[in-house]
């Protein structure tokens, strides 16, 4: 099968590459439509000579072995709306909709339409997508890796949370900027069920203004058969208004706790009244005195967040991000 492949190709960068072995993956023989220098003046700023992102491309073809072809191409159909031999087209999500309208175009001239074969965004280490302009920019490098440290707002002036987030992204990140803001979560003063991951995805959009990502970090107490719950969500959201949301482990509290819980009262309330909790016992909270000071709470927030980071840190396993 022929497989066609337009674009381009600026500064040739992963998600480029993502688009030509995906055709190679699919087709038998791949032609490749390059913009001309005019045609790409017309849509774009800061564009490469066409003989440097012909050669560019060349030297990545290559290495896919001969069955491939370059054409320069001079408006969006590129002879796409009206060639016999080619059976499909390998499009981003920004050129769907001009290959749909290729395949209108086939419709109306007698001929079948191409199949689409559409290759999600690959994404930069701040969750947006790899472009030739970011690159150009300096934001990014050709793989997506920033060229800055990834900015995260908290959604909490909370010192435990803050530290937490720091903790986990200092290590799946190297630098990082990490701010808190004071946000309004939306949620009751003693969060139950979903109120708990509601709020942390609230604190999250409210916490993102103008960095990379947003994250919110919310404790709740979760009624289940055999008592209740304390279990702490965490979301994180990025620009393109994304959520990944985990949770840590949970533990079930005493029974003289849940009982004042369920009548209204807040856990560090219940605590404070039943076990006559001191400020240093406030600092390493339930989860510290309850385990004799062997877990606090900064690392059961992290737990959280680390959750919430799995889908982020291997983005190319969940298609979904």
């Amino acid at each position: 099968m022929k497989v066609g492949l337009g674009g381009t190709f600026n500064i040739l960068h992963r998600g480029h590459r993502a688009l030509i072995d995906k055709a190679f993956e699919t087709g038998d023989q791949v032609i490749i439509g390059l913009t001309s220098d005019e045609f790409a003046g017309q849509r774009k700023t800061r564009v490469l000579p066409l003989i440097e992102r012909e050669e560019r491309l060349r030297a990545y073809l290559r290495t896919k072995g001969e069955n491939w072809e370059i054409a320069v191409i001079e408006d969006v159909a590129g002879q796409m709306d009206r060639r016999t031999d080619i059976s499909a087209l390998v499009v981003s999500p920004e050129t769907r909709r001009s290959a749909e309208g290729i395949n209108r175009e086939r419709i109306a001239r007698g001929l079948q339409p191409l199949q689409l074969i559409e290759v999600p965004h690959v994404l930069a280490d701040d969750f947006l997508p790899i472009s030739a302009h970011r690159v150009i920019r300096g934001d990014i490098d050709v793989e997506g890796r920033l060229l800055r440290p990834l900015r995260v707002n908290v959604g909490s002036l909370n010192r435990i949370k803050v530290d937490a987030v720091t903790n986990v992204l200092s290590r799946l990140y190297g630098e990082v900027v990490i701010a808190g803001t004071d946000v309004d979560p939306e949620v009751p003063e003693q969060p139950m069920g979903e109120d708990t991951r509601r709020g942390a995805m609230v604190r999250a959009s409210q916490a993102m203004r103008d960095a990379d990502l947003g994250v919110g970090l919310e404790a709740g107490v979760f009624d289940t058969e055999d008592g209740l719950y304390d279990i702490q969500y965490c979301a994180v959201m990025d620009q393109r208004g994304h959520y990944t949301i985990g949770h840590g482990m949970g533990f079930r509290y005493p029974p003289a706790v849940a009982e004042l819980v369920r009548e209204g009262w807040t856990v560090g309330r219940s605590f404070q009244e039943l076990y006559g909790w001191e400020r240093d016992e406030k600092k390493v909270g339930a989860i510290g005195f309850l385990t004799k000071g062997a877990l606090d709470r900064t690392a059961l927030a992290e737990q959280a967040v680390m959750a919430a980071m799995v889908p982020r840190v291997r983005k190319e396993l969940y298609t979904d991000l």
